[in-house]
């Protein structure tokens, strides 16, 4: 039976019961039996894979570590994972490097194989370090299944995090988040930005989202949303947006179907 997470509430009071429920439904998620099936599988065959190769050809396995990177929806394209493995982040031509979700870097970096001669799958502790992720991502996939939304809040850690570690600029950090999809859709929700910001010049939008953050959330650069207080102000800003929205659309939807019923049929 496919673990369910209890989450009574929607929006902001949904993710403060999450918060305070977290660990012990993360404990419990880890411990039914389709992650424990697949945890253990990965723990006791990782170590025997030692080229991208092998690695895309062991669904099982491969499976695990696109979900340790949020990458799932890459599960059937092989030929493209093991480019992105077998590229490595090192040369500025590698594939990983030449998308704008840097995911796909963190993935490429995480295994090593286009980069170091021996790779990071045969070093102590590697599969513990993969497991912890995919735990903590499949979890707020399995949240997502109920509510995109707290998903979407769950991972805003671990992508602060991610964009933090392979950018050190303030310029680079922002660039990074706007070609991270789920980062995107949060920050850009939790400054009132509507979708259409994406379709300007980058540029522009850096000037944008750079002048938002400093008066919706009080930050000077990127870096300060590792912060918890600017994160909790990020993810809340975005819950009550989003909530708003939908709301407004649901409310917009009732109104015209009321509308519609109200018209006298002809036949």
């Amino acid at each position: 039976m496919t673990f369910q997470p209890i989450l009574p509430l929607t929006g902001y009071s949904g993710w403060r019961f999450l918060e305070n429920t977290l660990d012990k439904q993360q404990e419990a998620f880890a411990s039914s039996q389709p992650v424990v099936r697949d945890t253990d599988y990965f723990r006791e065959n990782i170590g025997s894979i030692t080229t991208a190769e092998d690695l895309v050809n062991d669904r099982r396995l491969l499976s695990v570590a696109l979900g340790a990177y949020g990458l799932d929806d890459d599960i059937n394209n092989r030929f493209f994972i093991k480019k992105i493995l077998e590229d490595g982040t090192t040369a500025d031509d590698a594939l990983a490097n030449r998308l704008a979700d840097n995911r796909y870097a963190d993935f490429s970096e995480a295994f090593g194989f286009g980069d170091n001669a021996i790779p990071a799958t045969l070093s102590e502790g590697f599969a513990d370090k993969i497991i912890s992720r995919y735990e903590t991502r499949q979890f707020a996939q399995a949240v997502g299944e109920q509510d995109n939304d707290l998903r979407l809040a769950l991972n805003v850690a671990d992508g602060v995090s991610d964009i933090l570690d392979r950018n050190s600029t303030n310029t680079g950090q922002w660039y990074s988040m706007m070609g991270n999809a789920p980062m995107r859709n949060v920050v850009q929700t939790a400054l009132g930005l509507p979708s259409s910001t994406s379709s300007i010049d980058v540029d522009q939008q850096l000037e944008i989202y750079q002048e938002r953050a400093k008066s919706v959330l009080g930050i000077d650069s990127f870096a300060q949303l590792a912060e918890p207080e600017a994160q909790e102000k990020l993810i809340r800003m975005f819950l009550i947006r989003s909530d708003a929205a939908n709301m407004s659309a649901s409310s917009g939807s009732s109104t015209a179907l009321t509308l519609l019923q109200s018209v006298p049929q002809i036949y």
